[in-house]
């Protein structure tokens, strides 16, 4: 039988201890989310690698003491987040450093790095500033391109330390720039992800499973399968822990899969669905626009998330009251009046505002009942209408999301987005065809 699992694959790196010690009172106060955890860990996963263990920590010094001390007794390799910056809670550096019994010495060019950034921004660098200028004497210095404290590095009685500042736009780049390199390059991760993924929309995680089941055990324990559900999402991840199938085999197994699974397939690895539309619109050069209601700007977000996205995003209306539908989307009175806003009627009046206003060839429109107030004996909450305009014409759809008022958005948005997807993909497929057809004739 295929081996499977919710967990990360395994994979060819010999096996080593990973912890995380996430320091901030932040944290533990609940004023700041831990995704210093999704974030590493999901970036060691893809590289073969589970961490073995997450501690969060107060900024307290006799704390990170004994934390770090612990750790680094029965770990390979630890990783900090937090507590490298200017102010006086920040005492990581310090507090590990006794542990380590290694000196800090103050580093000139860490100096010249900060004060240009200041000079650049136009700002006055008060003196504490200089107080991350210190690094290890046995250790390396990781360059922090958006921020002002720099990652440290030290490989010590055959361990490694990675300290890492706790700002995620600081953190992040850091991590997949320069801290997986070095790992991959010391045999601590695979140098590429231990595991071929597929991302799929629109189908439920046991379905795709019973699915694909006919597949998976042609190749028995040589494979081994994960699956990750997500808000109208679900990933499939295929690994060969034995290594008795080759990366070339497990991508041969994963587009038999991707045929397999139809228009349910997205893409392979982990573009999200605004990615894959966006590619799918720039491919085929149309534009679109979008109008919301109960989503409130979230699905306009997802689109201007992403870098270049004028080239093919017109813009939106977040058109909360009657009167905004009719002044900015010109949804007739009389839909709203004999309809209500929450009515496929209404939808499609507001994708065709949408894409005639801001001359768009595909538009997208929600409204709803995104709870936890609202809603009537037709349309109860959680009640959601998505509407999709394209040069073949317009359609709606009644969707029912019960759950809390997040979650509904959330699911809204992604079923907007897989229509839109599963639209593009036919309409390249028919364009292909054609093209194809008639280049035959002309021969």
């Amino acid at each position: 039988m295929v081996s499977t699992s919710t967990g990360c694959p395994s994979s060819s790196v010999p096996a080593r201890r990973f912890e995380l010690l996430t320091l901030g009172d932040e944290l533990l106060l609940g004023l700041t989310a831990n995704g210093h955890l999704t974030f590493i860990g999901s970036q060691l996963g893809r590289r073969g690698v589970m961490l073995n263990r997450n501690v969060t920590i107060t900024d307290d010094a006799d704390d990170i003491v004994k934390q770090f001390r612990e750790s680094w007794a029965c770990s390979d390799v630890v990783i900090t987040t937090g507590g490298l910056g200017p102010t006086c809670d920040d005492r990581t550096r310090e507090a590990i450093a006794a542990v380590l019994g290694q000196e800090l010495v103050f580093d000139t060019g860490i100096e010249k790095t900060i004060v240009d950034r200041f000079a650049r921004l136009g700002r006055k660098m008060t003196p504490n500033n200089l107080k991350q200028a210190y690094r290890f004497a046995r250790g390396e210095v990781l360059p922090n391109a958006n921020g002002t404290a720099p990652g440290l590095w030290v490989e010590q009685d055959g361990k490694v330390l990675c300290m890492l500042p706790g700002p995620p736009n600081e953190l992040q780049p850091m991590f997949i720039e320069q801290v997986l390199p070095r790992l991959a390059e010391r045999g601590y991760v695979r140098a590429r992800e231990a595991y071929v993924q597929l991302r799929t929309a629109g189908i439920g995680e046991s379905a795709l499973e019973t699915k694909l089941q006919p597949l998976f055990d042609r190749h028995g324990d040589a494979l081994s399968v994960a699956f990750c559900a997500h808000q109208g999402q679900v990933d499939c991840r295929l690994s060969s822990p034995s290594l008795r199938l080759s990366d070339a085999q497990l991508q041969e197994i994963a587009s038999e899969c991707a045929s397999l699974l139809g228009e349910d397939f997205v893409c392979f690895g982990h573009d999200s669905l605004p990615r894959v539309c966006a590619d799918l619109l720039r491919a085929q050069e149309y534009t679109l626009a979008v109008a919301e209601t109960a989503t409130g700007g979230l699905l306009a977000n997802a689109f201007t998330d992403i870098c270049g996205a004028s080239k093919f995003f017109a813009g939106g209306c977040v058109c909360y009251s009657n009167e905004s539908k009719m002044q900015l989307l010109d949804v007739p009175e009389d839909i709203l009046s004999q309809h209500g806003a929450v009515s496929a009627e209404n939808a499609v009046a507001m994708a065709t505002g949408a894409a005639e206003r801001l001359s768009a060839d595909y538009a997208i429109a929600i409204t709803g009942f995104a709870g936890p107030t609202g809603g009537n004996e037709a349309n109860p909450v959680g009640t959601i209408y998505v509407a999709l305009y394209s040069p073949q014409g317009v359609w709606s759809k009644k969707l029912a999301y019960p759950g809390p008022r997040p979650t509904v958005k959330v699911r809204a948005v992604n079923a907007a987005l897989d229509w839109l997807r599963r639209e593009l993909v036919r309409h390249q497929v028919a364009s292909t065809t054609e093209a194809r057809v008639g280049s035959g004739l002309r021969s």
